[in-house]
């Protein structure tokens, strides 16, 4: 449906893409002229031969598309597909830069500057100018879709495609059995009828997309709804009714006639999980040896200020609900991790509070300020060098509140789990303990690399500030 309405919008965003990165190169060659910063170069100092053109069409065109910029999906929301670009052709432009070391060193570096400025600031114009007019035209272009079911599933269905009304998508309404439902309005959308007017509504309407959003116990008359539709021109999706069998992303497999619906496969691919293998190496082995002077300072400061070990060893769970110990820098006075459960209670329907307050008492005055700007938890960079963790995932939980999840937290070890994630930008130690797993399904059901890239430069700013740790 998506791609269907989307197809023209992305084949235009695509050429204006590289046709603006053509642009910003010639325009950065001439700022780099004009502007008095820097060595002073002429024209001929900046010159750049025609494969230089050709080798950035190239490059960009393969990182666009290899980042998904291009996914319908992130249309949808904005400021992912912004940040997605921005990333994009940062990576673009190390890419591009790292071809023309081996065959052309006489660009300036603060071209390359101005270029990766002027890209980025032509491309973004260029999509908010573009999305108005798509907006503009969509009651022209417009592709009406009936929801067939009026449910909890087919309301998710509608709150899903709500973000693409500009693109095209509209929403008339749904049709369900449900006599208390009919006529009635949903969030704004109605519900126009029974599943048996479905063929003269359809024809009526318009209708182009019909999306099947009927409980899993319904399934069985999905063969005669899609029957009566056969002397229909509309398009038929089904949603598959299994929200609750569902543990992590599903996958779509298909085998002759034959379509598998995977319900339980693994978040992160074979691929995927090599790069973030190999980028939690290389980043948490440079960070060992960067931080190693601070990583000394801290340990005999905590040596020298309370008695008992430099680290703090904490079983946790890990990926697969694997067993290891996590090392911290010891941050509370000897014995105080016993008193623990004191600070653990539960909300009137049984969810987990981890009354993790700033004046809790166990801690030591270095403790406190260790917490408070993360440095604490520098030692976990081990943990990532050996496999243990990651530098982004899921926060590794203790044992004894793992016994007390509900199956649909569980979900949470699904991924390795990380020194950072997403909640940690999203509120860090304010937040409620159950709220933490709904962030942590969030960063499960949306992995990639760039969000991985995203969550650690927002942990950045959030430890600088000293923001929500104690």
């Amino acid at each position: 449906m998506l791609q269907r309405s989307s197809v023209r919008y992305v084949t235009a965003l695509y050429l204006m893409d590289l046709a603006l990165t053509v642009a910003a190169l010639l325009l950065a060659r001439w700022v780099r002229v004009v502007l008095p910063w820097g060595k002073a170069v002429d024209a001929a100092g900046v010159a750049m031969p025609w494969p230089m053109f050709a080798l950035a069409v190239v490059t960009w065109s393969v990182t666009l598309v290899a980042s998904k910029v291009y996914d319908p999906q992130r249309f949808a929301h904005p400021v992912d597909e912004l940040q997605t670009l921005v990333a994009a052709i940062a990576v673009a432009m190390l890419v591009f830069a790292g071809l023309l070391y081996f065959t052309y060193r006489g660009l300036s570096r603060l071209l390359f500057v101005y270029f990766f400025v002027l890209d980025c600031a032509l491309c973004l114009l260029a999509r908010v100018i573009l999305r108005r007019i798509v907006h503009a035209e969509r009651d022209k272009q417009a592709r009406r879709v009936l929801v067939v079911g009026a449910g909890e599933m087919g309301q998710r269905v509608v709150r899903a495609l709500r973000p693409c009304e500009w693109m095209g998508i509209e929403v008339l309404g749904y049709l369900d059995d449900d006599l208390a439902r009919r006529g009635a309005a949903i969030e704004g959308y109605p519900v126009l009828g029974a599943t048996s007017e479905i063929a003269e509504i359809v024809s009526q309407q318009g209708i182009q997309e019909l999306v099947m959003a009927l409980p899993l116990e319904e399934h069985g008359r999905l063969a005669d709804l899609v029957a009566r539709l056969q002397g229909c021109p509309v398009n038929i999706k089904v949603v598959p009714d299994y929200s609750q069998m569902v543990l992590y992303r599903a996958s779509l497999e298909r085998f002759g006639e034959l379509v598998l619906i995977g319900l339980k496969e693994p978040v992160i691919g074979p691929i995927d999980r090599g790069i973030k293998r190999a980028f939690d190496v290389v980043v948490s082995l440079a960070c060992l040896i960067l931080l190693s002077p601070l990583l000394l300072l801290i340990a005999l400061l905590v040596k020298l200020t309370s008695r008992g070990p430099i680290l703090y060893r904490s079983p946790r769970v890990g990926e697969g609900e694997s067993l290891f110990h996590m090392l911290k820098f010891r941050t509370m006075y000897e014995g105080a991790d016993q008193r623990e459960a004191e600070l653990i209670s539960e909300t009137a329907d049984g969810k987990l509070i981890f009354d993790k307050r700033e004046s809790d008492p166990r801690i030591t005055p270095l403790g406190r300020f260790l917490r408070r700007y993360s440095l604490d938890e520098l030692p976990q960079l081990y943990n990532v060098l050996i496999g243990e963790m990651s530098l982004v995932g899921p926060r590794p939980e203790l044992p004894s509140l793992v016994e007390r999840y509900e199956p649909w937290q569980r979900k949470r070890f699904g991924v390795p789990q990380g020194i950072t994630g997403w909640w940690q930008i999203s509120g860090r130690s304010s937040k409620a303990k159950y709220l933490h797993v709904e962030d942590d399904l969030y960063y499960i059901r949306n992995y990639s690399l760039l969000l991985d890239l995203r969550v650690l430069w927002h942990t950045l700013g959030a430890v600088i500030k000293g923001e929500g740790a104690f």
